[in-house]
């Protein structure tokens, strides 16, 4: 550079950074806000929208109901089934096509009364031949005794050898053989037409028809085809109720018992009964005792296989002074237990609200609630095991 040049053409050739910044455009921190904020609200939206359209949890309920009268009363409450203590498959002993039914369902019959028959003609023609066979052997015989006698005169006069009234002694016990013989022939061919024929065991009522004329009939039901019985049977003043009380209150319950018999078809009704039998024996799988509850009254309404519920009373319940209280009640099964509390979840709306409830005695398929529910709320019956306050629910069928 020449040395007359001035320094100040020196500076010219800095940067100055201060004007960097102010020709710059504007500061990038404003830019890394506005997308942090933009993310921030993404969360958010997706949060609320994942919670907004989120599967629901679909359950069945029950509601609180109240119990009142002897229902509340009773120290206990089991559920069972109407069953006929008498009650039999009518079938037949023997195998052919069945011919003849003279019943249907609800018809009633008395003991030895002919129900059906099956076609028996070869097996009449079988009984006519050992029939006749045997008035052949009863004359065959008389013809053989005839002549023993005849022999036995002759060999005791000294007309005939021994070896002749041996022969006709032979004979005659041949023909006795014969004649017996015979005689059981017959009777097995009378039997064999007998079991042609289906009769009633004892008296009672047709529950229900389990064959047609023109089935095929068989005492085992050995083939696809063939039937093992032909009617159901059932005695209707053996009925009895037959409930399952839980192991764990079996000790409230006595042979002799009084009870109270409600059928779920006719609620209205009040059948008083007493415990006939307490089974020595429980149930493994479902920890209960059967328990027979027989019908001090019955009358056409009550039918086999009813359901129905018994309220069993510790002491005659005309005793009782005043009018029971009426209790609230929930399904056992919309019971359950988180952190050892009893709980149950109450349908609020879409989601579900999990309650702590105090319990009380155990009435049949029912729960005596003593605190934490009001009647009319609605429950899960048998929520999931991961179910949690809040959990959005749908009420399923």
């Amino acid at each position: 550079m020449p040395a007359d040049k001035p320094d100040s053409d020196l500076s010219s050739l800095r940067i100055d950074k201060t004007k960097k910044f102010a020709d710059a455009p504007k500061s990038r921190k404003w830019l890394i806000l506005v997308w942090l904020a933009i993310a921030v609200v993404l969360v958010l939206a997706y949060v609320t929208l994942k919670k907004s359209v989120s599967p629901a949890t679909s359950v069945k309920v029950g509601t609180v109901e109240q119990l009142t009268g002897s229902s509340a009363q009773a120290e206990l409450v089991a559920t069972g089934y109407v069953v006929a203590q008498r009650k039999a498959e009518v079938a037949s002993k023997g195998t052919g096509r069945l011919e003849y039914l003279g019943f249907e369902e609800g018809d009633v019959v008395k003991k030895g009364q002919i129900i059906a028959r099956l076609d028996n003609e070869d097996i009449k023609a079988n009984l006519e031949q050992a029939q006749a066979n045997l008035l052949q052997a009863e004359v065959d015989t008389l013809n053989k005794g005839r002549d023993y006698i005849r022999q036995k005169g002759l060999f005791e006069r000294g007309a005939i050898p021994r070896s002749l009234l041996e022969d006709a002694e032979a004979g005659y016990r041949a023909s006795l053989a014969n004649h017996a013989a015979s005689v059981a022939a017959a009777r097995a061919a009378v039997v064999a037409l007998e079991n042609t024929y289906i009769r009633a065991p004892f008296s009672g009522t047709i529950l229900t028809k389990n064959a047609d004329i023109g089935d095929i009939v068989a005492p085992f039901a050995s083939s696809a085809s063939s039937k093992g019985s032909v009617v159901t049977l059932a005695d209707m003043s053996s009925l009895e109720v037959e409930a399952d009380v839980s192991e764990s209150y079996i000790h409230k319950v006595s042979t002799g018992q009084h009870c109270e018999i409600l059928l779920d078809a006719y609620p209205n009704e009040i059948y008083p009964g007493k415990v006939k039998k307490i089974v020595p024996t429980a149930d493994r799988s479902r920890a209960t005792v059967l328990t027979k509850v027989s019908f001090d009254k019955i009358d056409d309404k009550v039918l086999p296989e009813m359901s129905a519920r018994v309220n069993f009373f510790t002491e005659d319940k005309s005793s009782a002074q005043e009018q029971p209280e009426a209790v609230l009640v929930v399904p056992k099964e919309a019971i359950t237990t988180r952190d050892n509390n009893k709980v149950v979840f109450v349908i609020d709306g879409e989601r579900v609200r999990m309650q702590t409830v105090t319990v009380g005695r155990e009435l049949g398929d029912v729960t005596e609630i003593e605190s934490g529910l009001s009647r009319g709320d609605q429950v899960v019956l048998t929520p999931p095991g991961k179910m949690v306050d809040g959990e959005k629910t749908e009420i399923s069928n």
